[in-house]
């Protein structure tokens, strides 16, 4: 267990914000979560409870206490005996793969350690940052697949009391980007494992982005699990930059979802607008085309700037501050309301 008074977030935070927080306390074990909350106090609030910082923009220092998972492990769990600890006979499919993963592993480890051992259902979310607690709490997706589509159970110790509880996928009430660990539960519990549910049957989500477009340019009809992986990598990396060279945060802002009415009205403005479609009544428009329409792709306010490959990652471009990048957000939020009529959000969690 670490318990450092005046640490330095510079290395917590993918934006590269050089600030400090009060308090610095990480956990390597369930008992050692257990312990920690019993430590806290009225100084330690505010509380910040904190993943890879892959996202999260600080503006300044951090005048709390911050909590990080060092919890590490990958574990196959035994379908009968899951089954029998559950009650339920249904979780002895034996197509079903239940991994429980502690909350302080790199996400995308677990996804490549999955594709390795023939595990599947994650492939499309390759090289998302992050670890595994925030995978549970933000309901990270891409190219078609969220973390709600694999999570099976979340773990957790109640911060206020220090008992374990664990949570079904139904309990979270996921949705795009959200959960109740972002509202309801905000600053409640530490998240200590997540148990995914993968198949060892593969069933590749080919039909989102240019996913298609970039396998049959290597002339791959029908892909391995490790052949969409490493194109889904590919395709990321070239849109996203490395944040050890520039410093962001991925998708700065969430694509907004809009009623049919007012998507076909812009689709008349502008024909050829991307959108995906949610249901009968709402599409989904790419905040980043929205941008890009405004002219922000590739521009920049002081230090900090607008990605010139993807134009929903807003970057540091050298000793940004955090309080510059909120300038900038707010700066295209304004430009984005006036010529689309819609309001975009962050995605990044600003503190």
């Amino acid at each position: 267990m670490k318990d450092i008074r005046n640490y330095g977030l510079l290395a917590h935070n993918t934006f590269g914000i050089d600030a400090k927080c009060s308090r610095f306390l990480e956990y390597e074990s369930v008992e050692e979560a257990r312990q920690i909350v019993g430590l806290l106090t009225e100084a330690d609030q505010p509380l910040l409870i904190l993943g890879g910082g892959s996202n999260l923009l600080l503006t300044g220092d951090y005048a709390g206490t911050v909590l990080h998972s060092a919890i590490m492990g990958i574990e196959v769990l035994d379908n009968k005996t899951l089954a029998a600890a559950e009650g339920d006979d249904a979780l002895c499919n034996p197509d079903w793969v239940f991994l429980s993963c502690g909350s302080g592993e790199v996400f995308d480890d677990v996804v490549a350690y999955a594709v390795e051992h023939g595990s599947h259902g994650a492939e499309n979310l390759s090289i998302i940052p992050g670890e595994v607690g925030a995978s549970a709490v933000q309901n990270i997706g891409a190219y078609g697949v969220e973390a709600k589509d694999i999570i099976y159970k979340v773990e957790a110790v109640e911060i206020a009391t220090g008992r374990v509880v664990v949570f079904d996928n139904a309990d979270c009430e996921y949705s795009y980007r959200q959960s109740k660990f972002k509202h309801e539960w905000k600053d409640k519990y530490l998240v200590t494992h997540v148990i995914y549910r993968l198949q060892k049957t593969f069933r590749p989500d080919l039909d989102y982005g240019n996913i298609r477009s970039a396998l049959e340019a290597k002339r791959i009809a029908e892909p391995t699990a490790q052949q969409l992986r490493d194109v889904i990598i590919e395709i990321r990396e070239a849109k996203l930059p490395d944040p050890k060279v520039l410093g962001n945060a991925g998708s700065f802002f969430m694509n907004p979802i809009v009623e049919k009415a007012k998507y076909e009205e812009l689709a008349a403005l502008y024909p050829g607008m991307p959108h995906y479609t949610i249901d009968e009544s709402h599409e989904k428009i790419p905040a980043g085309w929205m941008i890009d329409q405004c002219g922000w792709k590739g521009k920049s306010l002081g230090r900090a700037g607008v990605h010139d490959k993807q134009a929903l990652v807003l970057v540091n471009r050298g000793g940004a501050t955090g309080e510059e990048i909120v300038k900038l957000c707010e700066t295209i939020q304004k430009d984005v309301k006036q010529k689309f009529g819609i309001d975009i959000h962050p995605e990044v969690n600003v503190k």
